[in-house]
């Protein structure tokens, strides 16, 4: 009896997680054909990678949370777990960089506007 409750408890622990794995895939599938798109251009080509690797990241925990559904398995519930912590990291330290590359070129435009108005004079 108790073993059929723990396996109700994951069902219902990985149930809102099976419900969204239609959007966890095509949030995947977009990211990689994003990273696809983005390295096309000369400069893409660096950073396209991470989108590439966060779809297939993303992809991955939709394929566990269906496996989780279906088995009730505590150890496919903690990969699909696993692999979303994966994904928010990515994502994480990527806007991270992406925040303090902005901020440096405002700064950078700035002082080069405020250079260029200091030459008219």
């Amino acid at each position: 009896m108790e073993n059929q409750t723990a396996a109700g408890d994951i069902h219902a622990l990985i149930e809102p997680l099976y419900r969204a794995k239609f959007w966890m895939q095509f949030i995947g599938v977009m990211l990689i054909i994003s990273g696809v798109l983005t390295a096309l251009s000369i400069v893409g080509i660096i950073v396209a990678w991470i989108p590439v690797w966060a779809g297939i990241v993303l992809m991955q925990a939709a394929g566990a949370a269906q496996r989780a559904y279906d088995s009730e398995d505590p150890q496919d519930v903690r990969h699909a777990l696993g692999r979303l912590r994966i994904y928010f990291t990515i994502f994480g330290v990527f806007l991270l960089i992406y925040l303090l590359i902005m901020v440096a070129a405002m700064i950078f435009g700035v002082g080069a506007g405020l250079m260029g108005m200091g030459g008219m004079a």
